[in-house]
């Protein structure tokens, strides 16, 4: 099973869209999958369900700092390199789904639900939302840039 499919089946199996991302390469970037998920859990809802950036979104950004990040202060090159690598990756989400922010993919489809309970898992919450392309999309990009040497 590729990462993009893997991704959808961990959001399907009940995981958010960013711990969904997360978790399909959470072990290929050297992170356990239960502090990889745990970790990645409040990106979910475009942050926690604030419908900001799109968490499938800000999971490329975690696993771009995972493969490419140093973790050292002052480092300008190699954060250079980590916002450059993101930046390419939103604008092929974006040229995809036309936007990087969750409110605005959900907008006209779901109302804006300013709690944070997150929806329940029924048949129609997966037709109606764009989740599932959206992390597809994320997982293949993560792939794209993240994984070749």
């Amino acid at each position: 099973m590729d990462k993009s499919e893997r991704a959808v089946e961990l959001f399907k199996s009940g995981y958010n869209c960013a711990q969904s991302v997360v978790g399909a390469y959470a072990e290929d970037f050297g992170m356990d999958m239960m502090p990889a998920m745990r970790a990645s859990e409040g990106f979910g809802g475009g942050m926690g369900r604030m419908r900001l950036t799109c968490g499938a979104v800000s999971a490329m950004t975690f696993l771009c700092g995972l493969r490419y990040g140093k973790g050292q202060p002052g480092d300008i090159e190699t954060r250079t390199l980590v916002y450059k690598t993101i930046r390419e990756m939103a604008a092929e989400f974006e040229k995809i789904h036309g936007s990087v922010i969750c409110g605005d993919m959900l907008k006209g489809i779901i109302p804006q639900n300013e709690g944070a309970r997150p929806d329940a898992r029924t048949e129609e919450y997966y037709k109606k939302r764009p989740c599932v392309e959206c992390i597809r999309t994320a997982a293949r990009i993560a792939g794209m840039y993240l994984t070749a040497d």
